[in-house]
């Protein structure tokens, strides 16, 4: 939709009348980013403060005013001794810089430090200090007047003083007037409001979009919120983290330190954990602790918001953001691996660490940034926006599921603080006057659960039954209906696929060479010859070799038995087996293979959708499923709507989910031949 359209026109409108001051048409800051190197929350401010207004003229003055304001002020790091030596000739001057103050005890006086212009210990009246206390905090951008005397008496008195200290960064906010404000909207229009502040045009993404987006937003405006968001290249995943909010930080390359990130036992400073309200960790392939307990420490905060270093216990609010990119396919990652699987092996592989991310976005459903996409109507300041949500961090909306709707039993205790971070942290965003509907609240709670289902699927595939329990649901108080909220992605692309395969097809489901369980499948050629059995796919795995082998000497001893139609004289056998979950290939091949021999010799299928449990030995002696519970787990998430099962592991039934055991029409066999017969269904 074009700029100056009724829709938006009518929210610039309601924007100017109830922001007057706080918003900024985002075109303009578009155009001064691409020649001024400062960032978004600072030109914004400065536009904010001279080009408020529906008057093209009075604007055009004003973006000459902030630009002559940064070309005149602004200190480039490269132009520090320069701005430094105008100072000493002029006597004064003002800067454009972030500045940093801390209190030297031993002079009982506040000292400031500036960043770009790089000098610091500059003496700075107390007025300040406890005016603006984020100066204390990490520091903010501020336009400050400076004054140089150099006295030859007194050398040791530094010549610089600070005359006048003005943030640029918004030092405090007025909740009331954002609560206030947010009546004059409707929730459409307030969610258009959020992106558009963010630099998005709303209009260019569907409403599934639209909440992803704001999904991203939610580790700014609620305390220790982790979530991670990994997809393809160029969709704005670290946008937010970097260039919008001047409350979050951003650790690109991966390498860090527990001083760095918690506390520094030397210094005796907390991290940037207690400096900044949300750490983002930037292409999470990367990320390396060069201390050894640098991950417990951090599972540690994420599930507690708290650490211990030495003696003591620290306590912080930072949340965790993870973003990375995935290389391929979702649907091939889900069968191959896990969706976790760009983490590094020692967090992609270790359950504790990923069953405390709260949310998991699906950066793969939001489209790669164009040009377009980026609004050129009014929003927030970005600082302003900021602000507002650092103020929100106070609230807690977590209760608001509560009066409308009640959790379902599949959730577990994570599980449960999960939604409700979200629910609270969606609620603070939309509705921040704290004024919703039971329909608004059942929409909050069906993207919380989707987010957090999406970690526990992942959970599942990783750690077997202990992460069972994934369909979430939630009821309603006054009807009692239960709701179940699906994640889209894992309803297509079953590796055992309906319908039937060709004959010699055969899907098995057993522990891998590295322990985890997966799929696994044979494919099988018949062509004229000797009786040889030629294998691929099984790669340097003596046992598997042996298995395959146990399965035509079987055959050799007892085709008849089975059919006089499968020769062993007279025909070769080709088998590719295939380990679509890359676990190392598994051992228990013979009744595979066995089965697979027969169907393509017979030219048969199997029946469809069938997955095939157990193994033989050369005696023909059954071998029962280790690990049962979890086996059918695997069979159900692959596809599996029926599951050949050897007899003795009947008696392991019993530790199998009722839900689980109900998913399947399961066939017992008591010999290799029936389970040649029931695979292809014969009676």
């Amino acid at each position: 939709m074009e700029f100056g359209n009724d829709i938006n026109l009518e929210i610039d409108q309601k924007l100017i009348e109830h922001f007057e001051g706080r918003i900024v048409r985002k075109d303009l800051t578009k155009k001064i980013k691409e020649g001024a190197n400062v960032p978004v929350y600072v030109l914004e401010f400065l536009l904010g403060q001279y080009c408020t207004s529906d008057n093209d003229e009075i604007i055009e003055k004003g973006v000459e005013y902030v630009k002559r304001i940064l070309a005149d002020n602004f200190v480039r790091p490269d132009e520090a001794q320069k701005v430094l030596s105008i100072l000493r000739e002029r006597g004064s001057y003002t800067v454009i810089d972030k500045v940093t103050v801390r209190l030297n005890i031993k002079q009982d006086q506040y000292q400031a430090e500036f960043s770009n212009l790089g000098i610091k210990g500059i003496p700075l009246n107390a007025y300040y200090a406890s005016e603006y206390d984020r100066l204390l905090c990490g520091g903010i951008w501020c336009i400050v007047q400076l004054d140089y005397e150099y006295n030859e008496e007194e050398k040791v008195i530094n010549p610089i003083n600070i005359r006048k200290l003005t943030p640029i960064q918004m030092p405090h906010i007025d909740l009331d007037e954002i609560k206030k404000g947010r009546k004059a909207f409707t929730k459409e229009e307030w969610m258009n409001v959020l992106l558009r502040s963010t630099g998005m045009e709303a209009d260019k993404f569907t409403e599934r979009q639209k909440w992803l987006l704001l999904t991203r937003m939610l580790p700014l405006v609620e305390n220790n919120f982790n979530c991670c968001e990994l997809g393809p290249r160029s969709t704005g995943k670290s946008h937010l983290y970097k260039e919008i909010s001047p409350n979050s930080v951003l650790v690109s390359g991966g390498q860090t330190t527990v001083a760095n990130l918690f506390y520094n036992m030397g210094t005796k400073q907390v991290g940037l954990v207690g400096l900044w309200d949300c750490v983002a960790f930037d292409e999470v392939a990367g990320i390396n602790f060069k201390d050894k307990d640098g991950i417990q420490i951090m599972k540690d905060y994420m599930a507690s918001g708290s650490f211990s270093r030495g003696k003591e216990e620290k306590a912080a609010s930072a949340s965790m953001v993870f973003v990375g990119n995935i290389n391929q396919d979702v649907q091939t990652l889900l069968k191959t691996s896990s969706l976790f699987d760009p983490f590094p092996d020692v967090m992609a592989n270790d359950t504790a660490f990923l069953d405390r991310i709260h949310a998991y976005i699906p950066g793969w459903d939001i489209p790669k940034y164009r040009p377009d996409f980026f609004t050129n109507d009014y929003g927030f300041i970005t600082d302003y926006l900021s602000e507002f949500m650092r103020e929100m961090r106070k609230e807690n909306f977590g209760d608001a599921l509560d009066k409308y709707f009640k959790l379902g039993s599949n959730l577990n205790q994570r599980d449960t603080i999960a939604v409700r971070k979200m629910v609270s942290a969606f609620v603070k965003l939309l509705y921040p006057n704290g004024i919703y509907t039971k329909e608004d609240v059942a929409e909050i709670i069906e993207v919380a659960l989707e987010m957090r289902r999406r970690v526990k699927e992942q959970l599942k595939k990783l750690g077997g039954m202990e992460f069972y329990d994934v369909n979430f649901s939630y009821i309603d108080n006054d009807t009692f209906e239960e709701h179940f909220v699906s994640v889209p992605e894992t309803g297509g692309g079953k590796l055992i696929p309906e319908g039937m395969n060709n004959p010699g097809t055969i899907y098995t489901v057993s522990r891998g060479k590295n322990g985890m369980i997966g799929v696994y499948g044979l494919e099988t050629q018949m062509l004229p010859g000797n009786g040889k059995l030629e294998r691929t796919g099984l790669g340097t795995s003596r046992e598997a070799k042996e298995a395959s082998d146990t399965a035509m000497n079987y055959l050799r001893a007892n085709s008849r038995s089975i059919s006089g139609a499968i020769s062993t004289t007279n025909k070769d056998y080709i088998i590719n087996y295939r380990d679509y979950n890359g676990l190392g290939m598994t051992i228990n091949l013979a009744l595979p293979t066995l089965i697979a021999i027969c169907s393509v010799a017979l030219g048969k299928p199997v029946v469809s959708s069938l997955a095939v449990l157990g193994e033989i030995s050369i005696g023909g002696i059954l071998t029962k499923v280790e690990d049962l519970a979890n086996t059918l787990q695997v069979c159900l998430d692959s596809g599996a709507k029926k599951v050949l099962l050897p007899i003795t592991s009947a008696a392991d039934l019993g530790s199998v989910p009722s839900e689980l055991m109900g998913s399947f029409s399961i066939i017992f066999y008591t010999t290799p031949e029936e389970a040649v017969f029931k695979a292809l269904g014969v009676e």
